[in-house]
């Protein structure tokens, strides 16, 4: 009888563990995520930030946080993404000339002025948040590896669930035995 007491307390404790484990591998893959889908929900685009034109205020690697806004309401100063011959540019905005509808933008460690103005319709939007290191894990979660390392830890997640069920569900069953040979 002691014996397979210990038994029983081996099977909860192993329910209890996977259980824990499951959830939190679930709870770590989803905040991995949330901060790259979330926002596209709420109207903003995520960008990498995969040079140094805007050290230190926003260092490689970043992820930058870009609110569609309407050309006209930048202002100097704002910090933009635009498109730039097929590459997403993140600059400052040196002044709006409203009436050619085009900005003229600076990378803030560079020395120089960009060399082109910026038409509005190149505008992808304000940066409004940069989060550091974010844009690095960006990167790799939205590789084929990291995608497919995001897949395998859900379903380590899930099975793991799925086996603390099963060693609960044995748990009660043998709980329910026991109280049957006690009678």
């Amino acid at each position: 009888m002691a014996k397979n007491k210990a038994k029983k307390d081996k099977r909860r404790t192993a329910s209890v563990i996977c259980r824990l484990f499951g959830f939190g591998i679930l709870i770590l893959v989803i905040g991995a995520l949330l901060p790259i889908t979330l926002p596209q929900f709420m109207g903003y685009e995520v960008f990498n930030v995969i040079s140094g034109s805007m050290e230190p205020e926003i260092p490689v690697g970043s992820a930058a946080y870009v609110k569609a806004v309407d050309p006209r309401d930048i202002e100097s100063d704002d910090i933009i993404a635009f498109m730039s011959g097929g590459t997403v540019i993140t600059h400052r905005v040196i002044d709006n000339y409203q009436i050619n509808k085009t900005l003229t933008t600076k990378g803030d460690a560079n020395a120089q002025e960009d060399l082109g103005e910026v038409p509005y319709d190149n505008v992808i939007g304000k940066v409004v948040k940069h989060v550091p290191y974010l844009g690095q894990l960006m990167w790799v979660l939205s590789s084929n590896v990291g995608k497919m390392l995001m897949m395998i830890l859900a379903l380590c997640g899930a099975l793991l669930n799925i086996l603390a069920s099963r060693l609960k569900g044995q748990w009660k069953d043998d709980q329910q035995a026991l109280k049957q040979q006690q009678r």
